[in-house]
């Protein structure tokens, strides 16, 4: 189980090996064995800041990740390791420890952008590490978050260009919690001569300066760039943990040997991040686990090393593939895995069949529907019911050879002493003939009698009289001890009594396709109930966001007109309205009505008998809901 993993020390996620990254397949098979809900927590910042002793408290110890993300000089990119998450047992803990940025070793910053970048993208909570204050100069060491819109874009094809600041909402659907730790703090938290918290710190660290100079401008960016793609944030101080004699065997340390409170300051930011961080999601609001996470991975480092920008529409739009297709497989397997539990073969009637094959179907789509996402045209539920619909008559067949058998063992068992009469020419004499009839009755009776026959009960029996006709007419002839005219209402006979089996067979079988398309239409409904269910998660999702971000967009607007940037604050306006459109879209009932008349158009292709007819069931759907 997920939420029993064992890792007992880091690996390596992504190597920056000779300029370039590289996924190690052994990190991602850990990720892909998890199928919980995964939390990542991901630290950057400059190299030798101690990024590695948060992360290791994160995990519970005191060791693991090596002191600047690296077990050899020449071994650098990012380090993964995955934990229990503590008292949220439905839940993995991803810890991401990146390398230092800035090393002047390395000589090329491309890969600390891109490390940055990645960084951004993978977690759901992001701790960016400095050393000693906040102020200019730390700014300036975080340039990498005004390239954030170069190295990753939002969608494939924006419909127009706008300045990366005016599409900051588009980030924001998927850009992580920030918090901002301060090591080595040696100033007095306060502002203007009185006390502050640390979040109004770094608010204060944040605000913006007026005017349009170069200067201004440049001072602004990182500035704007934090407060509106991170609107969520916060800020730790940390005292310096020992001596500087000490800070080489910081991992060899016990807790009591630290300073107080660096300890009490470490304590605290563990504790807020284990109560506030969220599951990884994507836009839409769906939830990553460490299968999809692994994809994820996978699907950012080959762009980045094709030369290309990460995009996260695309990736995805990718990862809704790999996981849709999976989702077809495992609910197909799930409903092939209940039907051989419940069903025995054969079944005394379709109907029966039919109920435990809508039971296993339930289960099934239940499947498919809590894997799956962005499935906008159906296509991956419409491959699911087709597949479907292909094994529920196979069973069906299966069910009908079986009773085929098992009705003709019967029928050859109970017409042995018949068939040897016959063999022996035991009725070839005067009144055979009504032996015969006698012997064959009795056959029948007995074959009635009989349970367990199943839907080929009355074929298999009618086609055995088929079979003896011709010896019953050779009987009947032969039999001396009936008169011609006898004869020939005994045999006008026999063809009414055929004819009336005949048409008994045909009522049956009518009866049997009427079951099915019962059943199709049960199907449809069935489909139409959990796809309605879903879309109405994802809208609940879409508008949490929405919500979300609305309310953050308002925060960072209150706070931009209270220091006078109307400009921005128009801007955020902008962006607000546009927010709050797309939530009175996603609640008008006409959004899920449209979606569900599609859907059943595309569904009712896939099942026998239900083209053409999708508008009238969904619309026989809705009045009965």
């Amino acid at each position: 189980m997920a939420s029993k993993i064992q890792m007992p020390a880091p690996l390596c996620l992504i190597e920056n090996r000779d300029r370039k990254l590289v996924v190690h397949q052994e990190a991602l098979q850990v990720l892909s064995g998890i199928h919980q809900p995964v939390v990542v927590v991901a630290i950057v910042g400059l190299y030798r800041t101690g990024k590695s002793y948060l992360m290791n408290k994160l995990a519970g110890k005191n060791s693991g990740f090596p002191l600047g993300s690296t077990v050899q000089a020449n071994t650098k990119g990012i380090w993964m390791w995955c934990v229990p998450y503590p008292d949220r047992p439905d839940q993995t803990l991803v810890l991401l420890d990146t390398e230092g940025l800035g090393d002047v070793e390395k000589g090329d910053t491309q890969n600390d952008s891109w490390i940055f970048a990645l960084a951004v993208l993978l977690s759901s909570t992001l701790v960016y590490n400095s050393m000693s204050t906040i102020d200019q100069h730390a700014m300036d060491q975080l340039h990498y978050v005004t390239e954030l819109t170069e190295r990753i874009k939002s969608k494939s094809s924006p419909e127009k260009n706008l300045e990366a600041l005016e599409d900051s909402a588009e980030y924001v659907r998927f850009f992580p919690v920030f918090i901002w730790a301060v090591r080595d703090f040696t100033l007095q938290l306060e502002l203007n001569g009185q006390p502050c918290t640390q979040d109004e710190y770094l608010e204060n660290a944040l605000k913006l300066k007026k005017g349009n100079s170069h200067e201004v401008q440049l001072f602004n960016l990182p500035r704007e760039c934090i407060r509106l793609f991170f609107p969520t944030r916060k800020c730790f101080i940390f005292d310096r943990p020992t001596n500087r004699k000490n800070l080489r065997r910081l991992e060899e340390m016990e807790e009591r040997e630290l300073e107080p409170d660096f300890v009490e300051q470490a304590s605290q930011f563990c504790r807020h991040v284990y109560k506030t961080s969220k599951p990884k999601t994507i836009p839409g609001g769906h939830v990553i686990t460490g299968r999809l996470l692994a994809n994820l991975v996978e699907t950012y480092v080959d762009t980045i090393r094709s030369g290309g920008v990460p995009c996260m529409e695309n990736a995805v739009l990718a990862l809704a593939q790999i996981e849709n297709s999976a989702a077809v497989l495992e609910a197909t397997g799930r409903y092939v895995e209940l039907m051989d539990q419940t069903l025995k073969l054969p079944t005394e009637t379709l109907q029966e069949l039919l109920d435990i094959h809508a039971k296993c179907e339930d289960e099934a789509l239940k499947v498919f529907m809590a894997r799956a996402f962005k499935d906008d045209k159906q296509q991956f539920q419409a491959e699911l019911t087709r597949a479907l619909v292909q094994k529920k008559e196979a069973y069906c067949r299966r069910n009908e050879v079986e009773s085929s058998k098992r009705c003709k063992a019967l029928l050859m068992r109970l017409s042995k002493e018949l068939e040897d009469r016959i063999n022996q020419v035991f009725y070839s004499r005067p009144g055979g003939y009504q032996d015969y009839l006698n012997d064959l009755r009795m056959v029948e009776v007995r074959y009635t009698q009989e349970s367990g026959k199943g839907v080929m009960a009355e074929a298999e029996l009618e086609q055995f009289f088929k079979d003896k006709e011709a010896v019953g007419r050779a009987i009947l002839q032969s039999d001396e001890a009936l008169t011609q005219k006898e004869k020939e209402a005994e045999e006008a006979r026999v063809r009414a009594e055929a004819a009336e089996r005949e048409s008994e067979l045909q009522k049956q079988h009518q009866a049997m396709l009427e079951q099915k398309m019962e059943d199709q239409r049960r199907s449809h409904e069935a489909n139409i109930q959990h796809l309605m269910q879903k879309l109405e998660e994802d809208r609940k999702k879409q508008l949490e966001e929405q919500d979300k971000m609305v309310e953050a967009k308002l925060r960072e607007q209150k706070t931009m007109l209270e220091a006078g940037f109307q400009k921005h604050a128009n801007q955020l306006n902008d962006q607000i309205n546009q927010l709050r459109k797309e939530s009175e879209d996603l609640r008008k009932p006409s959004w899920l009505s449209s979606l569900l008349d599609a859907a059943s158009v595309v569904l009712s292709l896939v099942i026998p008998g239900l083209a053409g007819k999708a508008v009238a069931v969904v619309s026989q759907f809705f009045k009965r809901l």
